[in-house]
């Protein structure tokens, strides 16, 4: 039965993770397009949150909090990188359900050109940013779960 929860703890990273770096490659290489396109390549974004990351990222938490009743129940102490691993995923999960998610959201209702532009211009800059830590705290707890095992 363990197995098959850390199976599901890593397969959500995987598309945690994946749809994050996903979406971050069509931003960078949508940045060079005309603004309509861009207002395009933002909806695509969105799609990729709603379908990969958020599922993901809920699928991992879940695991994730059942994996570490197992730990404890079984009366072994935490190591540091077990902790690490579980304090960068929280955080990392938190930011994109209270930032990225529903600043990815209403980035794909504006439109890109008109009076909308400064909006859109600085709700994309909120998207990588957020993205940008989120992801990095994401490899953060993978690699601090790699070394947890060793």
């Amino acid at each position: 039965m363990m197995g098959l929860w850390i199976l599901l703890h890593i397969g959500g990273l995987v598309f945690w993770l994946g749809g994050g770096f996903a979406s971050m490659v069509i931003g960078l290489r949508g940045r060079v397009e005309d603004r309509p396109t861009q207002g395009a390549v933002t909806r695509l974004q969105a799609q990729l949150q709603r379908t990969l990351v958020a599922p993901g990222a809920v699928l991992t938490l879940v695991s994730g909090v059942f994996l570490t009743a197992r730990v404890m129940t079984a009366g072994a102490p935490p190591s540091a990188w077990l902790m690490l691993m579980q304090g960068a995923g929280v955080i990392a999960a938190l930011i994109v359900f209270f930032v990225t998610l529903p600043t990815s959201a209403r980035l794909s209702r504006i439109n890109p050109t008109g009076d909308g532009a400064a909006l859109f211009d600085a709700l994309r800059k909120r998207i990588a940013v957020s993205g940008s830590i989120a992801g990095t705290l994401g490899l953060l707890a993978l690699v601090a779960g790699v070394f947890n095992k060793y």
